[in-house]
């Protein structure tokens, strides 16, 4: 198979989505934290300024949801379909959760009513929350694996992506998103509510240190799989205790209060969680618990070697445009936020 600089076509692609969901996870994870913690502060003032750290960023952030989207229909079309068809229903829940939060956001100023405000900002909150458990929860049952049998077609029912594992990684997910989101909204604030977020902050760390030992100690025990390729490359015992180490600098520094650095950790734990679901994956994208010999690899899963060339030179392309504007705008839009009149 033809190689370049070493990797094949396939594989290339695989770390091409791979980063596309990481790039989704690390920018959008910190809007929807801040979404999920917006019912947390009482006063207009307070929610209008956690609603304006995000308001330049959020939808530039789902850009590479969307991309991520193309590029596993473009490089992996099996997968594309039996993922969608799947998870039919979550994803349907996903999207309408992704229209209330865009409409909350943008309706919630439109009218001075105190219910109007109290109406957008529950629903803010309820499908930001929505949002990332869905994530977890596709996420959870990926990694636990699928009944899918020798067609590809998923034989179970929809009670059975609410597994107590994936239920668990759904409740990881939200316990890192919320941190995530907390310690990017302490940045942007000061005075008061600055001093009500350090509180914040600290419990979303504990409530993700939790999480994070649980899940750990699961996957082990209950999901043996995705620990095969560390078994067959002892050197990736890097990656698990680089996360471990992660974590601790991130209690460190929040109790240290140096928010930046800590915010810089949590995007580092957040790809690196990431990279340990896509290393415990590979070569398979899609795992059978039917009967192992109908996973779905990538090289069974990969369109033709022509489509992935081509589509690759697309990405090389694309990628860095659409890191510079996001790099553009987080500049532009840096420092502490101040409300006037174009204001949510």
């Amino acid at each position: 198979m033809e190689t370049i600089l070493g990797l094949d076509l396939p594989t290339w692609w695989f770390l091409v989505i791979g980063g596309l969901i990481t790039g989704y996870g690390v920018l959008d994870g910190f809007d929807l934290g801040a979404g999920s913690l917006h019912l947390f502060f009482k006063k207009e003032e307070s929610r209008r300024l956690v609603l304006n750290a995000i308001g330049p960023v959020w939808d530039g952030n789902e850009v590479w949801l969307v991309i991520a989207g193309g590029a596993l229909f473009a490089g992996f079309p099996l997968v594309y379909g039996v993922v969608l068809s799947t998870f039919y229903v979550p994803f349907m829940l996903f999207l309408v959760a992704l229209i209330f939060r865009a409409i909350s956001i943008e309706f919630r100023s439109k009218e001075p009513w105190l219910w109007w405000r109290k109406m957008w900002d529950i629903s803010y909150t309820v499908s930001s929350t929505a949002i990332t458990l869905l994530l977890g929860l596709v996420l959870g049952n990926l990694i636990h694996g699928l009944p899918i049998n020798k067609e590809h077609e998923f034989t179970g029912t929809l009670l059975s992506f609410f597994n107590p594992y994936a239920i668990l990684i759904s409740f990881t997910t939200l316990s890192l998103f919320m941190l995530h989101g907390a310690i990017y909204l302490v940045m942007k604030t000061e005075n008061r509510l600055y001093t009500r977020l350090t509180v914040i902050v600290n419990n979303c760390s504990k409530f993700f240190i939790l999480c994070f030992i649980l899940t750990s100690m699961a996957t082990l025990i209950y999901v043996p799989h995705m620990t095969h390729q560390f078994k067959s490359h002892p050197q990736l015992f890097g990656l698990p205790m680089l996360a471990v180490l992660i974590l601790l600098n991130i209690k460190r520094n929040v109790d240290a209060r140096k928010y930046y650095t800590a915010f810089l950790y949590s995007c580092i734990i957040t790809a690196c969680l990431l990279i340990l679901f896509a290393v415990g994956l590979y070569p398979n994208i899609v795992i059978s618990t039917t009967d192992p010999a109908y996973s779905i690899s990538i090289y069974a899963a990969a369109s033709s070697v022509k489509s992935l060339k081509i589509m690759l030179l697309i990405a090389a392309i694309g990628t860095p445009m659409v890191i510079g504007y996001t790099t553009f705008l987080f500049w532009t839009f840096r420092g502490k936020v101040k409300l006037n009149e174009m204001s949510y």
